[in-house]
């Protein structure tokens, strides 16, 4: 029997379940984080799986039941009943560039123009905001079920344009308005999640929207994305078993955030891919932004050793 198929990329949970693809079951964090509140915020790196589990929510609020067969949240322990199903709001910032605020604003109106669409919503106009404010209780109403809203990349329209204040100010206030809009909006609202790869709490960008959950260093969620060594032991071991294991995880054992380390997935899948030790992650995932704040503030390498992000610049 050959292994299962390297997900290199794949951010469909339906496809990574029907077509052969190994899948590490990351299920029970979606049971638990609906069993414990509502509002959430998850920062991790780009090519993390961040873009996958927010697809594993929406098959799950949407009640895929067929997709999670051998999961954690198909079984009785979950207590997930498949049968309710909300109306899933997604927002996604990972692809295409907005490289001037009418992009943006642009952007989040064709999204909303697609959710009235969908709901057989008559159109409305003004500021996203606004609209977005509006919104959603006529899709509560008109479902006769509370909204679940998915935010992928929330930062991804800031951090491509931080080499210019004005224009990056500009996104944040769009931003700003925007995600404060859904606060009001609790009693029409079964669950939100924003990710994204930094957390803007010194800019204000949260301040409408001041009653997340971030779960970014909480131990309990440290392998919400990434591998463990033990996903690498068992579900990946036939690919495993060609490396020197020592080696792969001095590679790519390196992020823990403050709780079990994790494997870099990307680093993973393209060493098991490729059979050869390189920075796979580095060469195509780095945050541009780091490198644009770098360019304008020089360090060492050296002054890097020891450097703690505390609580107050971690926000």
């Amino acid at each position: 029997m050959s292994p299962p198929k390297l997900p290199i990329g794949v951010q469909s949970f339906e496809k990574m379940r029907t077509e052969g693809y190994a899948y590490v079951d990351k299920t029970w964090f979606i049971s638990d984080l609906a069993r414990k509140g509502t509002y959430y915020f998850l920062s991790r790196p780009r090519r993390f799986g961040k873009s996958l589990f927010i697809d594993t929510l929406d098959c799950a609020f949407s009640g895929r039941k067929e997709l999670f067969s051998g999961l954690y949240l198909d079984s009785p322990e979950a207590e997930w009943d498949f049968t309710i199903t909300y109306p899933v709001l997604r927002v996604d910032f990972a692809g295409g560039a907005l490289s001037q605020i009418s992009d943006l604003i642009n952007r989040l109106t064709s999204t909303l123009d697609g959710w009235e669409e969908f709901y057989e919503i008559e159109k409305s106009s003004g500021d996203p905001g606004d609209r977005l404010l509006s919104l959603i209780p006529k899709i509560a109403k008109k479902t006769g079920k509370q909204v679940v809203i998915l935010v992928d990349e929330y930062d991804r329209p800031i951090l491509d344009n931080i080499g210019d204040i004005n224009l990056m100010q500009e996104m944040r206030d769009c931003l700003k308005n925007f995600y404060g809009a859904i606060k009001p909006l609790d009693l029409h609202l079964k669950f939100v999640l924003l990710t994204g790869v930094s957390k803007f709490a010194k800019t204000g960008i949260f301040s409408g929207l001041n009653n997340l959950n971030d779960i970014t260093l909480d131990k309990a969620y440290s392998t919400i994305c990434g591998y463990t060594q033990q996903n690498l032991e068992t579900i990946f071991s036939e690919y495993l078993q060609r490396f020197d294991i020592n080696e792969v995880r001095e590679w790519y054992n390196g992020y823990s955030w403050t709780g079990d380390s994790v494997y870099n997935p990307f680093d993973i899948l393209l060493l098991f891919s490729k059979g050869v030790f390189r920075p796979f992650w580095f060469e195509t995932g780095t945050p541009s932004f780091l490198i644009t704040l770098w360019q304008k503030k020089p360090r060492l390498p050296a002054e890097f050793d020891g450097l703690i992000a505390g609580d107050e610049l971690l926000g």
